[in-house]
């Protein structure tokens, strides 16, 4: 064999060498990229010698060392054989290395990554759940601590209408006689202003008087109807609470003309006008 023929079969190029290499070890072009994350159509450049197509010479450098590490060859002999075949000079050890792809197995896995993340997110929550708790505390410890009846006081009981006080005060001058059955409460003329109030203990207190218009009567604090009529002598009306609410029709008690002795002189039907108060 010639020198000639010798030479030609020793000038095999990078690329020839990185397919020998992919083909011996049973992997596609896909498999490469798979491993080295280089795009296939960079890899087929590279096989072919296509430089041009590739992004730029210390890109191609960089993919030729990766795609040599993945197939078995040795990355810095094919990263230099693709140097000289691109016409580069080695690199002045000041200068920065050519770019290649990370290696996959010393990449974070994915699952890490979206954990790391997934826990990122979780602590901003935390932090921002407590900063609110803590803003919202004061008041949240205030209403958990006060009893609930401080703020609302006890609805008072209702006082039934029999056991409501009575009072009369007159606002005008008028003869009145109050009694409790037998007993003689009040008799005498009121003046205008002038308040009695019928005792709590009283059992069943009337009123006899001969100017109602002029009295005015209070049920606890409610205000009964006017006894009788205007300018008219009304005689025992009841001073029971109850009997005052319902009005004159229950409580004036008038004499009726039957029960009047028919023996009476006629004098007796001044009755309805008013009685002049009787001498002290």
């Amino acid at each position: 064999m010639s020198d000639d023929e010798g030479e030609e079969q020793v000038m095999v190029t990078a690329g020839e060498r990185l397919r020998a290499a992919r083909e011996a070890a049973n992997m596609s072009l896909e498999d490469v990229a798979t491993t080295t994350r280089i795009p296939t159509r960079h890899l087929s450049s590279l096989e072919a010698g296509e430089f041009a197509k590739l992004p730029a010479p210390t890109y191609s450098v960089g993919f030729a060392r990766s795609y040599a590490a993945a197939v078995g060859l040795d990355r810095n002999e094919i990263g230099e054989q693709v140097r000289a075949e691109i016409g580069g000079t080695r690199l002045a050890p000041h200068q920065a290395e050519p770019f290649e792809p990370m290696d996959p197995k010393r990449t974070m896995p994915r699952w890490l990554i979206l954990a790391v993340i997934a826990g990122i997110v979780a602590v901003a929550l935390l932090v921002t759940w407590l900063n609110n708790r803590s803003l919202n505390a004061p008041d949240t410890v205030t209403e958990e601590a006060a009893p609930a009846d401080t703020f609302a006081p006890a609805p008072a009981a209702a006082v039934p209408v029999a056991q409501q006080p009575v009072s009369i005060t007159a606002t005008a001058e008028a003869w009145v006689q109050i009694k409790d059955g037998a007993t003689l409460l009040k008799e005498g003329v009121m003046t205008a202003g002038e308040k009695f109030d019928v005792p709590p203990t009283a059992t069943a207190p009337t009123l006899t008087t001969g100017k109602a218009e002029a009295l005015t009567i209070a049920v606890g604090t409610a205000t009964a109807p006017q006894v009788g009529p205007s300018a008219t002598k009304v005689r025992d009306v009841s001073l029971r609470p109850a009997d005052l609410l319902r009005g004159p029709a229950v409580a004036v008690a008038a004499p009726s003309p039957a029960a009047r002795p028919v023996a009476a002189p006629p004098a007796s039907t001044a009755t309805a006008e008013p009685m002049p108060p009787p001498t002290q």
